[in-house]
């Protein structure tokens, strides 16, 4: 796998043009051409396929501030997306210095020719300390990441697709990334025994129902691990489809896109949920949903929260947990209604990040639960919630 692209650094092969007019210069690796995206930025250390693979970055160019990037390679494992076929996640990818030869046992491709087959375009060489500072002082901006081998570009239309873009605000992406038709979930967690995988899921007790704005494996995986059949249904499954499922539980996922957008059609289904009385948990946009759902607002963010090192405090235990954050839009904790209680918040900048409905089996986060940073400071909420069916079955509570 030692295939390190070539390059003559004397030229560029990769711009980043914003939608100010402002171009960086770099050089291409991944996939070639244009395309417009926002442009944010992660702080993790590690993931980086993970990262990409999320449906919730959709319509995103993720800048990584950690600098070396490539060193595990890739792998068929650890991919989030339901259906890479569709190459749902980032559509572009910026690094510091130059993708390195894989040294990891478990990979399988080297990073350039893995984004490449996903279709993602990435750039490589430019200082990601001062675009990260930059974005923090002046928000995420739109842009358009360009990668051409022969370094031909036309500067002037590129700036142009950059300004015209009309961004994320608005857009419902989560139509895009979800699933196509409903379908039965079959893995439990990666083991490091047995020969180094994932198990198949089983049939399970507790049946819940997942409806799929852009969800990410990992959280149906923890699913199955607790004990759970879990069936997966489109983000347009109405409320009737979702109840003829005769599910225990269900959730709502993660997913892309502005939550407003994504609520015209979804919000109606999750009232007509609520009113079912059976235990709803949400995580991401389904949190950012249920909250319309429940009467209050989302909001836009300045910077956004892309990292796997956000303090987050539970009101409900005063613990602290570091937790996984990606979402640029947030509910505004100002705008819940009275019958709802703020349950997290982020100890960065005081934003919501949870929510329970008095006296309902109803419950929501912002952060994922799923993506282990802490490693497992967040892993309770599944059993929470398992407890709450178990609660309205008259079975003995998990311990969290």
């Amino acid at each position: 796998m030692t295939n390190t692209p070539a390059w003559n650094k004397s030229k560029p092969t990769a711009l980043l043009v914003l939608a100010d007019g402002t171009v960086i210069e770099g050089q291409g690796v991944g996939a070639t051409g244009a395309i417009e995206a926002e442009v944010c930025f992660n702080t993790a250390l590690t993931g980086y396929q993970e990262i990409l693979t999320d449906p919730s970055y959709s319509g995103q160019i993720v800048t990584f501030t950690f600098p070396h990037i490539g060193n595990i390679g890739a792998n068929g494992e650890d991919i989030e997306d339901l259906n890479p076929a569709a190459r749902n996640g980032a559509v572009g990818a910026i690094f510091k210095a130059d993708i390195t030869d894989p040294s990891n046992f478990r990979a399988s491709d080297h990073l350039d020719e893995w984004l490449k087959s996903r279709g993602i375009i990435a750039m490589c060489g430019i200082d990601t300390r001062a675009l990260t500072v930059w974005i923090r002082e002046n928000g995420m901006p739109n842009a358009v990441i360009a990668h051409e081998p022969d370094g031909q570009f036309d500067i002037e239309a590129l700036k142009q697709r950059a300004k015209a873009w009309h961004g994320l605000v608005g857009l419902d992406l989560a139509i895009e990334t979800t699933s196509g038709q409903s379908s039965r979930w079959d893995e439990k967690p990666w083991v490091w025994n047995e020969g180094f995988g994932h198990n198949d899921a089983g049939e399970g007790d507790i049946h819940i129902v997942a409806v799929d704005f852009g969800v990410k494996r990992n959280i149906l995986r923890l699913f199955s691990g607790l004990g759970c059949r879990v069936t997966v249904v489109p983000a347009s499954a109405t409320a009737e489809d979702i109840l003829a499922l005769n599910p225990d539980g269900i959730f709502l996922s993660n997913g892309p896109g502005d939550p407003a957008a994504t609520g015209k059609y979804a919000v109606g289904t999750i009232r007509s949920l609520l009113d079912s009385g059976i235990p709803l948990f949400g995580i991401c946009l389904g949190h950012q949903i249920l909250a319309l759902a429940l009467g209050a607002r989302t909001v836009k963010m300045h910077q956004g929260h892309h990292g796997a090192n956000h303090p987050v405090k539970d009101h409900t235990t005063g613990k602290v947990e570091i937790v996984s954050m990606n979402h640029g839009f947030a509910v505004d904790s100002a705008s819940l209604p009275s019958d709802v209680e703020e349950t997290h918040v982020s100890l960065f900048d005081g934003s919501n990040c949870g929510l329970q409905v008095k006296g309902k089996p109803v419950f929501s986060v912002q952060h994922h639960p799923e993506a282990s940073p802490g490693p497992q400071d967040s892993h309770y909420l599944f059993r929470r919630f398992i407890n709450l069916i178990r609660q309205r079955r008259g079975e003995e509570a998990l311990a969290e």
